[in-house]
């Protein structure tokens, strides 16, 4: 019991340390996002401001309509590309979890072989841009690289085949589903755990991506809140235009502006904790 004792106390301290490690950065983000620009450049930033200041939001609030309309793309692409995704992901893991399914070995290797090898950055580029056309469109910030992937196709497999039971199948063929009826009226009210972590972090995703904005998007009216934030880091330059330079608080406004990309996922995920540990639990089962 001793050794227990001694072995939970350090366990605990530990993940006190690390969760400090997590949380710190954040806060040290947001408190900078408060501080005046003359202290961010003397002082550096601080847990406590040295001197307060909520002039970088009250400048980030005079670009209402880059930010309003950055958001707006942002979260168009994540709503389409979240249901998307979800449906894309849940269909496949559907058909590939079948045992009866023909050639369904084939599939589950089609499936791990993209985990390996892709066709890399020059060709898929070529083909989003000659082929499909997505340049400075919506569909560039939803199609490429992000609908769904072979993890999250793997693991809601395995989340199928250890928690729904084959009888369940059987006994709705004998009741006459068809195969899409067993689909949407049954598989999917009993994968809500994995629906919801897949979707969690499809919408992470989403929300966080700004490779696709910089491949595929060089028009700055198309811009999501993410390629904002990367145009502000890259050059203070761009949150100057038409305004005066010596005015703009280059160094506060990038913090502000990152702590109002992140502050959506922030809300959102402890909507979704119970089942995305309950998704990743038994989605990670082998099958």
């Amino acid at each position: 019991m001793r050794k227990n004792k001694g072995f939970f106390a350090l366990s605990n301290v530990v993940l006190v340390i690390v969760s400090l490690l997590a949380v710190i950065p954040f806060w040290l983000l947001i408190m900078a996002s408060f501080t005046s620009e003359a202290s961010a450049v003397k002082d550096g930033y601080r847990l406590i401001p040295k001197e307060f200041s909520i002039s970088a939001y009250s400048f980030l609030m005079s670009k209402i309509g880059l930010f309003g309309r950055g958001y707006l793309i942002t979260i168009a692409a994540t709503v389409i590309g979240v249901v998307a995704g979800i449906l894309i992901t849940m269909a496949f893991s559907y058909m590939i979890s079948r045992p009866g399914l023909p050639l369904r070995g084939f599939f589950n290797f089609f499936v791990v072989f993209t985990m390996l090898f892709n066709g890399g950055l020059v060709a898929t580029y070529i083909i989003y841009t000659q082929v499909f056309h997505i340049k400075n469109t919506l569909f560039a910030y939803i199609v490429p690289s992000l609908l769904t992937n072979a993890f999250y196709i793997m693991m809601v497999r395995n989340y199928m085949t250890s928690s729904i039971p084959g009888e369940l199948y059987e006994s709705a063929k004998l009741d006459g589903a068809s195969e899409f009826t067993i689909f949407f009226k049954i598989v999917f009210p009993l994968c809500k755990p994995i629906i919801a972590t897949v979707g969690l972090m499809v919408a992470v995703a989403y929300w966080n991506d700004w490779q696709n904005g910089m491949y595929y998007i060089d028009d700055q009216n198309l811009y999501g809140i993410q390629n904002i934030l990367n145009a502000i880091s890259s050059s203070s330059k761009f949150l100057m235009a038409g305004g005066n330079t010596s005015s703009v608080p280059t160094e506060t406004a990038r913090m502000a502006a990152a702590v109002l990309a992140i502050l959506p996922i922030l809300i959102v995920y402890p909507f979704f904790q119970d089942y995305f540990v309950k998704g990743i639990t038994l989605g990670a089962v082998k099958g």
